[in-house]
């Protein structure tokens, strides 16, 4: 097996697809917050825009900051960029990547044994439970060939673990 430490996927947005990202955000933010100046509604509403535009404000800079960030694969699990543990390869209990998982835009879903702190690194990764998704703003085919890169490291992790191997 590979040593822990190296690096075997990177799972990073390019600078294009974050500033698409971002604009895409902060344009409706704007949009909200325009709304709430000229409408001629009830104040409750004009409020109730106002916030949801301030909320899409902010989480285009968040969206910024995380899609600046990066995961890694190795072989101990992934990890972000500064090295903060996102999913133990021992914890994972199952990868998925198919059309009708509740997953991130090209990324995948994986399914832990024990739920972890929840986390939100918007437009790379949440942690909700026992669910982790990666992906997002990222490549579809950087996505894939992680993916692909874990699901063989949990192939031999399963069958170091079946009974009757040595």
């Amino acid at each position: 097996m590979e040593e822990d430490g190296e690096v075997l996927a990177v799972l990073a947005s390019s600078l294009p697809r974050r500033a698409l990202a971002v604009a895409s955000v902060g344009l409706a933010g704007l949009a909200l917050i325009y709304g709430a100046v000229t409408a001629n509604v009830a104040p409750v509403w004009q409020a109730l825009l106002a916030v949801c535009g301030c909320v899409a404000l902010w989480g285009a800079g968040r969206l910024w900051r995380a899609t600046g960030g990066r995961i890694e694969l190795t072989a101990a699990g992934l990890r972000g960029g500064d090295g903060a543990a996102i999913a133990a390869i021992g914890e994972i209990e199952s990868l998925e990547r198919g059309l009708l998982s509740a997953r991130p835009s090209n990324g995948f879903l994986i399914r832990l044994r024990r739920p972890g702190r929840a986390a939100w690194h918007l437009g790379m990764w949440w942690r909700l439970g026992r669910r982790v998704g990666v992906g997002g703003v990222s490549s579809r085919a950087e996505t894939r060939f992680m993916a692909d890169r874990l699901a063989g490291l949990l192939a031999t992790r399963d069958r170091d673990e079946a009974p009757g191997t040595d």
